[in-house]
């Protein structure tokens, strides 16, 4: 599937709280939740602004509709850089307050959250995660495959959409194939270009990353061209296998060293190497792989982030999307966990 994007909404003027209310409130229509739903969601979303505002001296809501795949629905994430929450779990109880109000915030963000998750670290910030489905959370299904993936997709402030993307779909032989682009420069030609190349990698059948990004190279030769890198994950083997062409970063980690990959020069769609080859990693040695486009710097070490790997996925996308990414340029991550 293409992977949704997000739309970050800055929460750092009281005043322009009432703008983000309404636009996650057409977002939640469309993400088609009930009068009830959306009246709940009203008052979560305030709180999330209000907090940021009195508690972290602002930050950032990213919003997001949830593809079906996943239950369908609306995910928050509140992200800030504030002073961080000593004690969360206290903090959660209605009345806990540090700032003499009512104490009411998380508490009502949780309620009104079908699943509900807080990250906070002493002077680096705290991230909420908030997911609110038509009715009520789906139900945990049987994993076909042993890969659990979440992808965080944000375009540049002032762009309608970003140029970065990424994709991920399960062959008929169970291989998970992820794709992850950076088209050059930013909004709607280097969206076609990560589009176009979406397109060639879904309809071209391979068990090699090198030859994938060969194929999409003939593709895209009239688009602006990108830079992307290319995975694939064999359940049966228990194999990564990868090859990448530009500034995607990509970080394999386990109970190892963490290994960074190095992907060739070249710009897929104008010039790429001759020799391409492909790089195969055990699942047994690293069970984790993250997958950025640029903006990520290679000497994030989220191990400095205690429990971080502990939390959903899509909360260790925004922890790197927080540290590196929050602002700049667009954004694509992939996080995939064996």
């Amino acid at each position: 599937m293409v992977n949704p994007s997000h739309i970050s909404f800055s929460a750092n003027d009281r005043s322009y709280l009432a703008i983000v209310k309404k636009e996650i409130h057409q977002l939640a229509i469309q993400a088609g939740l009930g009068q009830k739903k959306i009246n709940e969601i009203d008052i979560l979303v305030s709180e999330m602004g209000s907090n940021l505002i009195k508690h972290a001296s602002g930050g950032e809501i990213l919003a997001g509709v949830l593809p079906a795949g996943e239950g369908a629905g609306l995910e928050l994430i509140s992200i800030d850089n504030g002073p961080g929450i000593p004690d969360p779990v206290m903090m959660m109880k209605d009345g806990a307050s540090t700032t003499q109000t009512l104490g009411h915030g998380l508490g009502s963000i949780r309620r009104f959250s079908d699943h509900f998750e807080i990250y906070s670290q002493k002077d680096w910030g705290t991230i909420l995660l908030s997911r609110i489905y038509p009715e009520s959370a789906p139900k945990k299904s049987v994993r076909k495959n042993p890969l659990s993936l979440r992808s965080l997709v944000i375009s540049k402030p002032g762009e309608l959409v970003s140029g970065d993307g990424s994709y991920s779909f399960i062959g008929e032989d169970g291989i998970v194939k992820l794709l992850v682009a950076d088209g050059l420069g930013h909004g709607a030609e280097a969206n076609r270009a990560v589009r176009e190349a979406i397109g060639a990698f879904r309809d071209f059948d391979s068990d090699s990353p090198a030859e994938i990004l060969r194929h999409l190279h003939a593709a895209l030769k009239k688009t602006r061209g990108i830079v992307a890198t290319v995975v694939l994950v064999d359940p049966v083997r228990k194999t990564w296998k990868l090859c990448g062409i530009g500034n995607i970063s990509t970080r394999l980690s386990g109970f190892q060293q963490p290994k960074g990959y190095l992907s060739y020069n070249g710009i897929i769609g104008h010039n790429i190497p001759h020799t391409l080859n492909d790089q195969e990693l055990s699942q047994n040695e690293y069970q984790q792989i993250v997958l950025c486009s640029d903006g990520i710097r290679s000497r994030w070490e989220h191990a400095k982030l205690p429990d971080l790997h502990k939390q959903d996925l899509i909360v260790q996308a925004a922890a790197l999307y927080k540290d590196f990414g929050r602002k700049t340029d667009d954004m694509s991550i992939i996080i995939g966990r064996i």
